[in-house]
């Protein structure tokens, strides 16, 4: 259904086994759609290793910055995806390493804002960053400055700073410094009901100061598609499925990679905001609605039992 116009199927059962059959990748979100936090939602695990086992090229594309792949491959593990390989996970921060790597193949220093799971990552791919050993009275008045970054990549940074913000600043000042950015997530839902700013808070106030507009690597860009499509052989966009839980980040990089889309009920958007933007005027707003919508991705479960595999 990608570039058609798209309706808020509701599928079940035998629906989704004959969308299962006519799919070779699958790609999946993790917050929300496979998981909350620390635990697994009901099903998944067994969905996931069940398509990896049948064969299906399952990979997880997901906004999160926070810890480099190799822990994502102990969560899994932890978790229950005992079928799940590094190869599989493309987080926004190693695709943002990529980015800096390969395609601008940057030369010099990369100012991070974020956790030391992206620094991690950047580590991993031989990129070199700002160490940042200032005075805890330090200022923007009297900070030292390096001399030769040619980039500020902005993530998750629960230990941003005033100065931070202000030296990201100054560095952008140089034109031939790039502004990246590892995804614009506004917000982040919590257990408690309470809410976690996102990266795209941090961008917000970053764009402001500077006077320029972020590049995102992570959902909704199509640079993790791409990502995929080089590391996977045979990835034709006909033959995918996105499936996540945020129109407007994981409904909108489907759209944008021409991929059939699925929203799944167990993560910050409902349906009733997916009917709302079908039926809105706004061309753009269309782009966001997904093709299809599942309660939880253990709906999928039934699909496996018609192949003669319990459920249980």
């Amino acid at each position: 259904m990608a570039g058609a116009f798209k309706g808020c199927q509701k599928i079940r059962g035998p629906q989704i086994r004959n969308l299962l059959d006519a799919k070779d990748f699958i790609l999946l979100d993790c917050d929300g759609v496979i998981w909350h936090g620390e635990k697994a939602i009901t099903g998944a695990a067994k969905v996931v290793n069940s398509l990896i086992r049948h064969g299906k090229n399952v990979v997880f594309v997901t906004n999160n910055c926070t810890r480099p792949r190799e822990n994502y491959v102990h969560k899994f593990c932890r978790l229950g995806f005992t079928d799940v390989i590094l190869e599989q996970i493309f987080s926004s921060s190693y695709c943002s390493a990529l980015y800096l790597r390969d395609v601008v193949k940057i030369r010099g220093q990369v100012f991070v804002m974020g956790c030391d799971g992206l620094r991690r990552e950047l580590d991993e791919a031989g990129i070199p960053c700002v160490e940042e050993a200032d005075d805890p009275d330090a200022t923007i008045y009297d900070c030292a400055l390096a001399p030769d970054v040619k980039a500020v990549l902005v993530g998750h940074d629960d230990k941003m700073t005033f100065l931070k913000l202000a030296k990201a600043s100054c560095y952008l000042r140089d034109p031939d410094c790039l502004f990246l950015a590892t995804d614009n997530d506004p917000w982040h839902p919590l257990s408690s009901g309470r809410i976690l700013p996102g990266s795209g808070s941090l961008i917000a106030a970053l764009e402001v100061s500077s006077g320029r507009k972020a590049t995102v690597i992570g959902k909704p860009s199509r640079f993790m598609f791409e990502c995929i499509s080089s590391q996977f052989s045979g990835v034709d966009p006909a033959q995918c499925l996105m499936i996540g839980d945020r129109l407007e980040t994981d409904m909108l990089f489907g759209s944008n990679c021409g991929l059939d889309t699925m929203l799944t009920l167990t993560g910050v958007s409902q349906i009733e905001k997916a009917q709302e933007y079908r039926n809105s005027e706004l061309s753009t707003n269309h782009s966001l609605v997904p093709d299809y919508v599942v309660d939880t991705i253990a709906d999928f479960l039934p699909a496996f039992e018609e192949l003669g595999e319990p459920s249980n």
